[in-house]
Formats: structure tokens, sequence, C-alpha cells
């Protein structure tokens, strides 16, 4: 079964064919990532107009690599949330129109469910249950997988996400957008241990916060201005970067530890962070876990996720007629529009 997805939540515009919910037969992306940097970071309303120029030449993309045409995908699968409001309608508008014109079923994906779906991709033998840490830009979950299209979120962030918390970090160092890459890279020729910095105290066992560890290399760096001092951006970005994996590795682990789940996976953008995947191998190894990565072009928003993921939600019956709406927020639990009262 070929699945046609589509992904316009943020600042890229994408387009894919799957098939059979593992194997990827085309996935194109035009990115405004460039452009969004001279703002550094997201500007709504940019991403939304290059979603609108972009998204009919991708999708003819996607579909020319898979040597297919509209007529030849079984359904159009699209991230109908969570996202930037005007982005997301892009995304669902044009794949309400194909999927009418072509007559074929559309299946709305959740964001955050297609992220863990790429790991499918990379790991065809993988199948739930399992435990999986979503990171990216907007959210920072961990969540126990139970089947394709049924979750249970044992922790997330209760503020900032880890990847808003990289991209405020990298604007206040100065290192330009996107932030965990630019981070990463600084944090290369730096020491993790110049800085300090402090693990937020939060409740929940497996929850997490940024906003105060943020926060304190802001205040750092506005100190060492007001003295005409200089920081180290090599050793701020290690430390910041230290502290931050071991965070988000800690309350994985102690889930997973907690639960006797023997499988952990991390998926979205954060996943593609060298130290976090470092750290979660060596502790998964002390628990005796298998730990599943996804491929470092999977990390990011693409629509290989959401195609593969929306094979399942139709296997699941999960698809939408015409009113299908665009949402900003929705979590990973919440009934899909079909099921609502």
């Amino acid at each position: 079964m070929n699945i046609l997805g589509i992904e316009s939540s943020c600042d890229d515009t994408c387009a894919a064919v799957v098939c059979d919910g593992r194997i990827v037969l085309s996935s194109c992306t035009a990115s405004s990532a460039a452009e969004q940097n001279l703002y550094g970071g997201v500007v709504p309303e940019i991403a939304s107009r290059r979603h609108i120029e972009h998204i009919s030449g991708v999708v003819r993309a996607a579909l020319d690599e898979a040597g297919l045409t509209p007529d030849g995908v079984d359904a159009v699968a699209v991230t109908f949330a969570p996202g930037l409001i005007g982005a997301v309608l892009v995304g669902v508008n044009f794949a309400k129109g194909l999927a009418l014109a072509a007559d074929k079923p559309l299946v709305p994906v959740h964001h955050l469910r297609g992220h863990i779906a790429a790991l499918y991709l990379t790991h065809p033998e993988l199948e739930p249950p399992f435990l999986c840490l979503v990171a990216s830009g907007g959210h920072s979950h961990i969540v126990e997988v139970r089947d394709y299209t049924r979750f249970r979120v044992l922790g997330r962030t209760v503020d900032d996400a880890a990847g808003e918390a990289f991209d405020k970090v990298a604007r206040t160092l100065g290192l330009g957008y996107p932030g965990g890459p630019a981070v990463s890279k600084a944090a290369e020729k730096g020491d993790p241990r110049a800085y300090d910095l402090p693990t937020p105290h939060v409740e929940g066992a497996y929850n997490v916060s940024f906003s105060g560890l943020k926060t304190a290399v802001l205040n750092i760096v506005n100190k060492a201005a007001m003295k005409g001092e200089a920081v180290r951006v090599p050793d701020m970005a290690a430390s910041f970067q230290y502290r931050a994996t071991e965070i988000l590795a800690e309350k994985l682990l102690a889930a997973a530890r907690d639960t006797g789940e023997k499988n952990i996976c991390l998926a979205g953008g954060v996943a593609a962070n060298a130290l976090l995947r470092e750290t979660l191998a060596a502790g998964a190894q002390q628990l005796g876990a298998r730990l599943y990565l996804p491929e470092l072009s999977l990390c990011g928003d693409n629509a290989a996720m959401i195609a593969a993921q929306g094979y399942y939600e139709y296997r699941a019956g999960h698809t939408a007629d015409l009113s299908l709406n665009g949402l900003a927020t929705l979590g990973i639990e919440e009934p899909f529009p079909e099921q609502r009262v």
C-alpha cells in the first residue's frame, strides 16, 4: 500500500511516498530555514507563505521520484496537528484538494506520532510496545507506545521544549538558527564542565523543564556583558548541551528502569544530537535494553514519517472527510477528529 504523506507544520514543506509503512519510495523537502535564520527563528507568516509557494512542486517531485501519479497512491496522509496553525492549514487544505480530486482517502496524522513512526523506516523489525522520547523544537515527551495508534504520555516538559531551549541558547550566544546543530558544532571545541548550569526541579517522575536552564545561560551572558567580560561561547555551548542531554537521558532511562521496558527509542529533531545518542546508548547498555535511533535524515520534520504513520492510521480506520481542520495544539493521546462527539 502506497501512502502519500504531506508535512507543513513548521518551516519545512515536505512530501513523500512510503510503501506499507516501512519502505521509503520518495522524500522531498523545500526549507525556508535560511530565510528564517535572518530573523533568529521561525516567523510563522513567512513559513506559511513559503509553504504556499512550494507545496505543489514538492508533492509533484515526490510522486515523480516514486514513479507514481495521484491515481497510483492508496491514500493521502497529512499532518493536521499540532504546529503553527497557518503552516498546518496549507498542508491540510492541499491534501484535502488532492484527495478529493484523486478520489483517495484522507488520513489525518498527529505530528508526534509521525516522529515516532520515523523509527519504523530505520528499523523495519521494530514493533510496539516500546518507550520513546520525542524531543523537538516544540515538544519533549516520554511516550509509552502501546500499539501503532495507541499512546500514553508518561512525562513531558512543563515549560519549554528541548529544541526550543537549544534555539534560544543559540540565539543568545549568536550562533544562528536552527539552534540544535549550531550549539552542537560550537560545543565540539568547548568544555562541558566549564559552567555549572542547574538541573531545574520539576514535579512528576518523568517530567522535564528547560526554562530555568535557558534562563541561567541568559543570566550568565548578561552579567558578563555588564562587566565588560566575554562568555566563552564553545564552553557555554558544551555546558548547556551536556546539561540538557543529561536531563533528557536520565528521565527516559528512569522510565525504562521503572517500567521494565527493554526497547527504548529516541525520535524528533533533538534525536540528531550526538551527545544524547551516546548518553542513551551507554545507559541502555547498563539496563540491558536495546536502543533504537532514527536515521539522521529522519530526525527533523519530514513527510516520510507522516506517510509511515498514515499507513497505520488508515489501517485503524482513522480517515477524515473534507471538514478536517488543522489544529495548533493536540495531545498525542487525544481522540482524532472522526472519534470526537
